[in-house]
């Protein structure tokens, strides 16, 4: 045998090589359906201001939730892992069910209740439409960095994905909304969307990784997106709530201490996530260099619940 062919064969390792997923098993897109004609608008019985807080996610969402699934159909092309291809391709398709889920609260719940919700989704459509498009303010980017901003912008969705597993796990955990009789319905789709964030939650750092994101570029995004998040959560909260005459006089706004205030003291009655233990304590391990998704909750936890969901279990019969 010549010594060219023995060294291939020593250099040569029967060792598969490791995939760029850390997903378990494969993600399941699941249909749901819920009828909004029986929530209340204080869906948290004797808690109007944690349901307000939590109806604005309602708002947040369907914007920035398709604008992910189009930036990863941009970012599919440079994948060549076929897991993570696939955990992509289904990560999507439980996003748009995410985004028409809220789309359908904003329409059949919030509306209905008389709340005006079309000043907090322009903004939501300003941000995703206009300051994070592929053509930023309008501008097109020289070639050279297209593939740089479409990075940038997928470190954005993997800090964004480590704090909606974070509020996923707390959805599960959290039996005070339970205790006090919370709406079913409602709890529901808290609850099912938080358990596919969890179930879903290495795809977008596996992705960011993949295409090249590195340690120092995630804490810098990290920095960037953590502060935004909740200063536009807070904002649009505000904006809810002064249109309750419960709270008009306190004037809400993300920059009056009032807001943060009373966001704390709810939080000690069990009905939201401390500010200071959601903002701080819980998005430290993001900065981490030995960050991994995996290790921030269960997916056996948020299958559990899948596999309960009144909302999918609805459609399925």
């Amino acid at each position: 045998m010549a010594v060219t062919e023995i060294t291939a064969q020593l250099g040569r390792s029967d060792k598969p090589a490791k995939s760029a997923s850390n997903t378990q098993g494969r993600l399941v897109p699941r249909k749901v359906q819920f009828d909004w004609s029986e929530t209340p608008l204080d869906w948290i019985p004797g808690h109007p201001f944690a349901s307000a807080f939590i109806n604005e996610i309602n708002l947040i969402l369907p914007a920035g939730e398709f604008w992910f699934c189009r930036l990863y159909n941009k970012a599919l092309p440079y994948v060549t892992d076929p897991k993570l291809r696939d955990d992509i391709q289904m990560f999507m398709r439980q996003e748009a069910m995410h985004a028409r889920a809220h789309a359908g609260a904003i329409e059949g719940y919030l509306k209905q209740h008389g709340i005006e919700t079309e000043r907090n989704t322009r903004i939501m459509d300003y941000l995703f439409e206009t300051m994070l498009a592929d053509q930023p303010f309008g501008r097109k980017l020289p070639k050279l960095l297209e593939k740089q901003w479409l990075l940038f912008r997928l470190g954005i969705i993997a800090a964004i994905e480590h704090m909606t597993c974070v509020l996923g796990k707390y959805a599960l955990e959290n039996k005070h909304w339970d205790e006090v009789g919370a709406d079913p319905v409602l709890l529901d789709l808290v609850r099912w969307h938080g358990a596919e964030e969890v179930e879903h939650r290495s795809v977008a750092f596996d992705l960011y990784q993949h295409l090249g994101g590195n340690y120092p570029s995630r804490y810098y995004l990290a920095c960037i997106a953590t502060p935004a998040v909740f200063g536009i959560w807070v904002d649009g909260a505000a904006n809810i709530l002064k249109q309750d005459p419960r709270f008009a006089a306190k004037k809400p706004s993300v920059w009056r201490p009032w807001i943060w205030l009373e966001w704390a003291r709810t939080a000690r009655t069990g009905q939201l996530p401390s500010p200071l233990w959601l903002i701080f304590l819980k998005q430290l391990p993001f900065f981490s260099p030995w960050y991994d998704p995996v290790k921030e909750a269960s997916t056996e936890q948020a299958l559990a619940y899948l596999n309960s969901s009144p909302a999918a279990a609805r459609v399925a019969a």
